[in-house]
């Protein structure tokens, strides 16, 4: 039997870790977090101290058990969690459950942290165990109670106030406020016009440019020339004084050094994988995982960097010393700086994951491991290694030269400007991205010139420009600025964006933000009425002081109670007060001219739409979706009458279906008897005729009868050409026809046989649906948390094992008493209990908390003007009567929460 029984957090590094530790060592994943917080109201009870009420998450009561049972053979239990907050929360977790069923009684337990997956790495860890970080967990705790709070507070008045399916998280809303205010600044910017001149000259054969910097002696400033008459008028008098020459004043050299960018971090990480390789947070975070959990080499699988959930930019000193070594030999001495660089971090909580993100080795080149790694992987590991490198490297040198250039004798000045690269240094392996600026790096040469010399000019150019908006921001300038405000933390972020996406608050142009019109009006009501919580340093200084708990710096309760109570009232009061049509935004335009009733826009419950009439007229009101393009708050009385002129009636089919043409939520179409087709990118809703849209019917009918291949009606089973090949389907499995197979030759029998073997299909749920909580493999589920009437205080340390102590719903306690036993490194250590304020059976069977949500039909077009919600074709409901709040922002692409 193992002596020791050690917990990680996912498989995938369990099985590296037990080939380090040897056969006295058992190695079991937790697969991620073991307990959450029931999914119901009440889960967090600010009257009582902010007890906490959790539960075993049903898919994790496997695994528990399993843990369980291994434990009875064991002699002790070594927790292994990941190096953060949350990891130590999960340990937590584990401790309690398996305290809870009187297993941990004379056994030791220890936790041990490493941040990297290598043998040296893991040895260290285990030789130094220590007890359970308690200011650790204690913030983990708050952080989950105070999104808890909001979510479950918050989000229902949204649904009530609004339209069901709404969120508004702790941090989600104050990123959701940066994009929109942004979109307001683009909205409001009025272009201020200016103009340049630049001289176009030569020295021995080689051209260069030259700005105007001074005209008439004064130093220009931008908008000086602000019209084409006042830069034409300065255009003639340039040329006039030049007669095709210019007289070199000044030159100046210097050299100008550049260094190299600290190592990673999680969202320097974040920014440069979106800048280089076009990876969102969360595909950058899952690569991370993979390549810290650890891949085969060929030789078994060992972690490749280090960990990646960090805000530190700290290098260890073997890491430096074997990155100074590979350079001096990979890229020359004179690359190679006199001394180590040593970089500080500069957050003022950097997470506990003590270093940077960084390669395990630097000896493992990128282009050698390659064919071992998959595309992401191989890219992002290649990002890392470089950066890492690099930032141990030389500066790098620029020669600059800046030359005064001025027309006759008069007193215009232009200056030019060259830069070239004299020694690379870094840039010989990396160079930083930048966010909507251009690389100023480049060799820019200018000729050989001294002062008193003569350039021909060959013509002064006058070139109009306009002022430009704020960018819109990307995933990396977003995760920047959250940064900078210190608003959540880099583990978060992945989340914040996804939760974003998925709630249809924001939509992508390109790889930018914009806000959605529900977006806007969801920022709206929390910035009106909830100011105070989406102020970014009110959500800052929350922020410190969820780290100054970590620090143990402060008590959690106190934290929460100066949260909760005034933001208790205050949703008390908004629900009271503010009346659905002030949330909505309901905006009237104007009246029908037609039916003399009221035309007025709101957000819908599929989105922004324009209403004629109200509901209590004696007729019904008619409803018809905005375009794209079109905004609530832009839109015009015109614009609006010109959407119910759908659907037009076009004619009928040679058939006799009748069609029509309509816009629905996905896009124009035209409708054929009961099927759709949508309109091709030239089409216009407004302006098609019945012969072409009898062309897009016959290609769609074409199309159709080419897909299928053959069916048995009275089984409801037909074969099919996909997009994949031909496949066999019943409506609920897809099986995929054998390459060898003939699909036209099937049999009845074979296709039962092939759909009964097939895999089931995976659940779709609405977009979004589960905003709050993703699944994935051995992945992280929301945070469980305890509260102050846990006490929580579990210890692993020293000699001894003490009892336990648990009291659920401060009713009952329970003592058991330790025993001593050795442990790895042959000594004892003391195990003390914490109060738990579980007061459900670890065996309930409830699910992480998360947002439930009906399917959404995609596959027919909604259309236009009947009723809202049943316009044209199919539509699906927005949310399921199951819906719960989204109770955290923190939640990643992988289900971890914050670190």
């Amino acid at each position: 039997m193992s002596k020791h029984l050690v917990i990680v957090e996912s498989p995938a590094k369990g099985k590296t870790i037990e080939k380090y530790l040897g056969p006295e060592y058992q190695v079991m994943a937790s697969y991620g977090h073991v307990r959450d917080l029931v999914p119901k109201e009440g889960a967090v009870d600010p009257e009582d101290g902010f007890r906490m009420r959790y539960d075993v998450i049903e898919r994790s009561e496997k695994q528990i058990d399993a843990i369980a049972k291994a434990l009875k053979k064991s002699d002790d239990l070594i927790l292994a969690t990941d190096p953060d907050r949350e990891g130590e929360a999960i340990s937590w977790h584990l401790y309690e459950v398996l305290r809870e069923r009187g297993l941990l009684e004379g056994r030791n337990v220890y936790r041990v942290v490493f941040h990297e997956i290598t043998k040296k790495a893991i040895q260290e860890a285990i030789e130094q165990p220590r007890e359970l970080a308690q200011p650790l967990i204690d913030a983990q705790q708050a952080r989950r109670a105070l999104d808890y709070l909001v979510g479950f507070n918050l989000s229902p008045l949204l649904w009530r106030k609004i339209k069901r399916g709404l969120s508004a998280g702790r941090v989600q809303s104050p990123a959701l406020r940066m994009i929109c205010e942004r979109e307001n600044e683009i909205e409001a910017f009025v272009p201020q016009e200016y103009w340049t001149l630049d001289a176009k000259a030569e020295r021995e054969g080689q051209p260069f440019t030259a700005r105007l910097t001074h005209l008439d002696g004064n130093k220009l400033q931008q908008f000086d020339l602000n019209s084409a008459e006042l830069a034409h008028e300065a255009q003639g008098r340039l040329n006039e004084a030049a007669n095709g020459e210019l007289r070199v004043a000044k030159v100046e050299k210097k050299q100008r050094r550049r260094n190299p960018a600290a190592p990673f971090t999680t969202s320097t990480l974040q920014q440069e994988a979106s800048r280089k390789l076009g990876f969102n947070a969360s595909r950058t975070m899952r690569t991370a995982q993979q390549l810290y959990e650890g891949i085969d080499l060929g030789s078994g699988a060992e972690g490749l960097i280090t960990y990646m959930r960090t805000d530190s930019v700290a290098l260890a000193g073997e890491a430096i010393g074997e990155a100074r070594g590979l350079i001096e030999e990979r890229y020359g001495p004179d690359n190679l700086p006199d001394s180590p660089r040593q970089y500080k971090t500069k957050s003022k909580n950097a997470q506990e994951a003590h270093e940077a993100i960084r390669p395990t080795s630097v000896r493992r080149i990128p282009d050698e491991i390659r064919n071992r790694l998959t595309s992401d992987q191989a890219r992002l590991y290649d990002l890392i290694w470089k950066r890492t490198v690099a930032c141990q490297m030389i500066h790098a040198t620029f020669d600059t030269v800046a030359a005064d250039l001025v027309p006759g004798d008069s007193e215009h000045r232009f200056r030019a400007t060259g830069s070239t690269l004299r020694h690379a240094g870094f840039i010989a392996v990396y160079q930083e991205g930048r966010d909507d600026s251009a690389d100023d790096d480049e060799d820019k040469r200018l000729p050989e010139m001294a002062e008193g010399d003569t350039v021909a000019l060959h013509e002064v150019t006058a070139d109009q420009h306009f002022t430009e908006p704020p960018p819109r921001y990307t995933e990396a300038s977003l995760v920047k600025t959250l940064e900078e405000y210190g608003i959540g933390r880099p583990s978060t972020y992945a989340s914040i964006i996804s939760t974003l996406q998925s709630r249809e608050y924001v939509e992508m142009d390109g790889k930018r933000f914009i806000p959605t019109d529900t977006g806007r009006i969801v920022n709206s009501f929390l910035t009106r009425h909830f100011d105070r919580y989406v102020d970014y340093d009110f959500t800052a200084n929350l922020e410190d002081e969820l780290d100054a708990i970590s620090r143990g710096e402060k008590d959690w309760v106190p934290v929460l109670e100066d949260f909760w109570y005034d933001f208790r009232d205050r949703v008390k009061e908004k629900e009271e007060k503010v009346t659905r049509a002030e949330a909505v935004q309901s905006r009237e335009l104007g009246t029908d001219p037609k039916s003399g009733r009221p035309v007025s826009v709101r957000l819908g419950r599929f989105g922004p739409i324009v209403q004629i009439g109200t509901k209590d007229d004696e007729e019904k009101p008619r409803f018809a979706g905005l375009l794209p393009g079109q905004k609530m708050d832009k839109i015009t009385l015109e614009e609006a009458l010109e959407l119910f002129k759908l659907p037009r009636e076009l004619g009928e089919t040679p058939e006799g279906e009748p069609v029509m043409v309509n816009i629905g939520r996905f896009g124009p179409y035209v409708k054929y008897g009961s099927r759709y087709v949508s309109l091709g990118p030239d089409d216009d809703v407004w302006t098609i005729e019945l012969p072409r849209a009898l062309e897009l019917v016959a290609e769609k009918k074409k199309k159709d009868a080419e897909r299928f291949i053959k069916s048995f009606d009275d089984e409801g089973i037909q074969v099919l050409n996909g997009r994949y090949g031909p496949y066999v389907t019943d409506g609920n499995k897809n099986a995929k026809v054998p390459k060898e197979t003939d699909p036209k030759s099937l049999t009845l029998e074979q296709c039962q046989e092939l759909i009964a073997n097939a895999p089931e299909r995976k659940g779709r749920g609405r977009k979004g649906g589960k905003a709050a909580a993703g699944k994935s493999g051995g992945a992280k589920k929301t945070a469980s948390s305890a509260s102050k009437s846990t006490g929580s205080k579990a210890k692993a340390t020293g000699s001894k094992s003490t009892g336990s102590k648990s009291t659920g719903s401060k009713s009952s306690s329970s003592k058991s008493a330790g025993s001593k036993a050795s442990t790895a490194k042959g000594s004892g250590t003391k195990a003390t209990g914490t109060k738990s304020a579980s007061t459900t059976s670890s065996k309930s069977k409830t699910t992480a908390t998360g947002s439930k949500s009906s399917g959404k039909a995609a596959t027919k077009k909604s259309g236009g003007n009947s009723s809202e919600g049943k316009s044209g074709g199919k539509s699906g409901g927005d949310t399921g009567s199951g819906e719960t709040p989204a109770t955290s922002d923190t939640v990643t692409a992988s289900g971890r929460d914050s670190g």
